[in-house]
């Protein structure tokens, strides 16, 4: 009779044990499959403004950006853009076209408790522009100081600048679209020349040979 109670108690806790590891198993997976469920936070947008803009102006810009957050308040971010342009004035006629691209991380200074993508942020980009440039006329000093002009062919040149950006963003309406309003001011690093003249048109930089310029982007982005 002992001895079937003695068994009886070691099957009784061998059952609970059991039960106790697989509750305990499935606490842990579900545990993990929360922990590691995705979660949105990648953001891609186009700068709107100056689409709207190519009807009105010699300048025709796209740009577009894509920012990941990787910390509660550290975000990268990277841009990319096409731009043809010109530059007409003073004796210059020179245009350029191509492509620039930005890469660099931004900071939210005051996100909201709500919605971490939304808030003021500040941050820095380094950024490239890789072109094709025309000078059909170029002022130059002729005889007894007349102005002359000059032309020269096609030619590929590159560019490279920082670019600070300050800005802020807003969800639209409880939904994944959200509002991005950035200012970049820009400072030129480095330029390729052809025949040693400063370029007038840098896609993605500006106009005139002003180291220092002020861009921004008014752009519709998407929450993934």
């Amino acid at each position: 009779m002992k001895l079937r109670l003695f068994y009886t108690l070691i099957f009784s806790l061998f059952i609970s044990l059991s039960f106790a590891q697989e509750k305990k198993k499935i606490s842990s997976d579900t545990l993990a499959a929360k922990k590691w469920k995705y979660k949105p936070n990648v953001m891609i947008g186009v700068d709107v403004l100056h689409l709207g803009l190519m009807a009105f102006t010699d300048q025709k810009l796209f740009q577009a950006f894509a920012t990941s957050r990787i910390q509660p308040r550290l975000h990268l971010v990277a841009d990319v853009g096409y731009e043809k342009n010109k530059y007409d004035k003073n004796g210059y006629d020179v245009s350029a076209k191509g492509l620039f691209v930005k890469a660099g991380t931004l900071y939210m200074l005051s996100p909201d408790p709500e919605n971490k993508q939304n808030g003021f942020y500040a941050g820095g980009k380094v950024a490239a522009s890789f072109y094709q440039q025309e000078m059909r006329s170029i002022p130059t000093r002729g005889f007894q100081g007349h102005d002359s002009y000059a032309s020269f062919p096609t030619s590929s040149q590159s560019a490279y600048w920082l670019e600070g950006a300050i800005g802020g963003r807003v969800e639209l309406f409880h939904s994944n679209f959200y509002i991005d309003a950035q200012v970049q001011p820009k400072y030129m690093i480095y330029t390729t020349k052809q025949e040693n003249i400063t370029p007038m048109v840098i896609p993605g930089f500006g106009t005139d040979a002003n180291k220092f310029k002020l861009g921004f982007m008014w752009s519709v982005a998407y929450l993934f």
